[in-house]
């Protein structure tokens, strides 16, 4: 049979396709970006032609390109070079280490940021930082630790550099806390939500314009390291459209891009969000843009009066009793201009509500196939299951509770979370489910450390939350970051799977994701990975396939001093915290290692 050559040919991989035509090959063919053929190394390698490049896997795991359905990407790209990651690190002792020498090569004004994507729980000290041991580490850099929704600590130069003294007086919604005297001790507090902490932490320098698409792009590569090839953006506070977004349309304008992003826009002003819409409807509508950068639709944030920011170590927050009002208005916008919106939802309480307005806005104006869904519902009913069923919706899921599962226990117990979220019953319910991160501010951007979540049910400090009937398999939980999350772009039809006519995006892996033990794979990552048929990174003996990148800027960003060695630790840190929860599992469920507040001490205990 005679046909075209390909561009591409990657052969002699173990390549499983997600395709339940041809579930497993050992080779396949790419010309323009789409997949032309798959099937065995001799029958792709009539593809060839002259100028056909051929790469050899080597028996090596290959499967499609990983699509996070939630991640903070465009923001996340901004700061990446500003920030300190403890992603994975093994141990508080190695974490302040960093800390102390960050501090030490960081200039003046700028700031030591550990942003999110870390836990106590994965340290071997299974302890937070003292505001003492921080003030030690950095006595002049400014320090800002974010602590998921929680908190954040500040050290003494931090406070100085955003103004807070005793005569500051607490936001709405946060706490300054403060000792005998008045003065704050270097402890934000989020009650009930977490705006006090980004509204601290957009008060630091940012970066300039160029450091910004360095950053970015040093992000991107970051996440192609890890196998990703897609993502959901979903916004985020203090990203305003279209002034924030002009780093990542620069670099989609200049083919700079090695990561495909569908952006969600976020709604910015309190009070304003239906003007806030109805602005961007007249600018930009779902759809624009090209396959690597899209508009998406509306959310995660609609309206500021449904935000029922999770935060595990405070009681569920009580949503304003203007919600329905405001939500209904800005959903009825959205109906009408066929916008796919997403909504940020934790606590089932909420989702029941919400669901009240989406049914009301339906009667009148049918959703009618409309591309909707929930983001995270950790605690969702069945019954809300079934109504967002009925309504078509779907579920993006993240791996919060790896993070935030032992906070989770203490406050409601090991039955409740159990099943939260119940990704198990959605599943099997037939909802769509697009597996994510949630990162960069809460959990960490490595998609591996989510689907070990899934896999094995356990936390990043070893706590396992769900019983095994509650578990995904390996596939099912690599079919929730692949095809699953392309439901939620609608994109079914072009990622997901490596089969004829879908994206060539793809990635080869350091170990075997199907036949590795469970607890080594959150230390998976790629070897080789490849977006619209392009290898945009490669490791080990790919290396010189992948092409260069500017060395990272400006030069003592925490990036261009990090080594291999925590970059991705997370099987080290998991195997110590698993063998650690085994002995001392009653401290989890438990405040009693964790920070407390209150019971008549007006002072921040650790």
């Amino acid at each position: 049979m005679t046909h075209a050559t390909a561009d591409l040919l990657l052969i002699r991989g173990r390549i499983h396709t997600l395709d339940t035509k041809a579930p497993r090959v050992d080779a396949l063919a790419v010309r323009d970006g789409r997949i032309v053929a798959t099937g065995s190394t001799d029958e792709i390698l009539a593809w060839q032609g002259a100028s056909t490049r051929v790469i050899d896997a080597r028996g090596r795991t290959v499967i499609p390109g990983l699509n996070d359905s939630h991640i903070h990407t465009i923001r996340g790209g901004l700061n990446y070079n500003l920030e300190l990651r403890w992603d994975g690190v093994p141990s508080l002792a190695d974490a302040m280490r960093l800390l102390r020498t960050q501090a030490e090569r960081t200039p003046a004004p700028q700031w030591v940021r550990v942003v999110g994507g870390w836990s106590e729980f994965q340290f071997a000290e299974r302890r937070l930082p003292t505001l003492e041991e921080i003030n030690a580490a950095a006595p002049d850099t400014p320090v800002f630790i974010l602590y998921l929704y929680g908190f954040a600590l500040l050290n003494r130069a931090a406070l100085a550099a955003v103004g807070y003294t005793r005569d500051t007086p607490n936001p709405p919604g946060g706490e300054i806390q403060r000792d005998k005297q008045g003065n704050p001790t270097g402890l934000l507090i989020a009650r009930p939500n977490a705006n006090i902490l980004y509204s601290t932490l957009a008060k630091g320098p940012k970066l300039a314009f160029e450091d910004q698409l360095n950053s970015s792009r040093h992000f991107n590569r970051e996440l192609n390291r890890l196998g990703v090839t897609s993502v959901i953006d979903a916004g985020g506070g203090f990203q305003n459209y279209p002034d924030d977004y002009r780093v990542v349309e620069t670099l989609h304008r200049e083919k700079q891009l090695t990561v495909r992003i569908a952006y969600n826009l976020f709604t910015q002003r309190p009070g304003h969000e239906l003007d806030d819409f109805t602005r961007w409807s007249g600018l930009v509508k779902p759809g624009d843009g090209t396959p690597f950068y899209r508009m998406n639709g509306a959310g995660e944030m609609l309206v500021f009066s449904a935000a029922d920011f999770e935060d595990f170590l405070e009681p569920r927050p009580d949503l304003s009793s203007s919600l329905e009002k405001d939500l209904e208005a800005v959903v009825r916008h959205l109906v009408e201009q066929r916008w796919p919106f997403r909504l940020h939802a934790t606590y089932d309480q909420s989702i029941t509500r919400f669901l009240d307005v989406f049914e009301r806005v339906n009667r009148d104006t049918p959703f009618s196939g409309l591309r909707w869904w929930f983001d995270h519902a950790e605690t969702i009913s069945t019954r809300n299951l079934e109504r967002t069923a009925a309504l078509s919706g779907g579920i993006a899921i993240q791996h919060r509770m790896a993070y935030q599962g032992e906070h989770f226990v203490a406050r409601y117990g090991a039955d409740a979370a159990a099943a939260s979220p119940p990704v198990r019953r959605m599943l099997d319910m037939g909802l769509p489910v697009g597996a994510g991160t949630d990162a960069t501010r809460v959990a960490s951007h490595n998609p591996w450390v989510a689907l070990s979540w899934l896999v094995t049910g356990k936390t990043v400090g070893g706590l396992t939350l769900y019983p095994e009937e509650s578990r995904l398999s390996r596939e099912e939980a690599l079919r929730s970051m692949t095809s699953g999350s392309a439901w939620f772009s609608g994109e079914e039809s072009l990622k997901g799977t490596l089969a004829v006519g879908q994206y060539a995006d793809l990635c080869v892996l350091t170990g075997d994701y199907f036949a590795i033990p469970a607890d080594e794979i959150a230390s998976l990552q790629s070897l080789l990975t490849i977006v619209d048929g392009q290898v945009v990174y490669g490791a080990q003996d790919f290396a010189p396939l992948a092409p260069p990148l500017p060395p990272v800027s400006p030069s003592w960003s925490p990036v261009a001093h990090r080594k291999d060695s925590h970059r991705n630790d997370a099987h080290h840190a998991t195997h110590h915290a698993t063998h650690h929860a085994t002995h001392h599992h009653a401290h989890h469920h438990t405040l009693s290692h964790h920070p407390v507040w209150g019971s008549g001490c007006d002072c921040f205990v650790f």
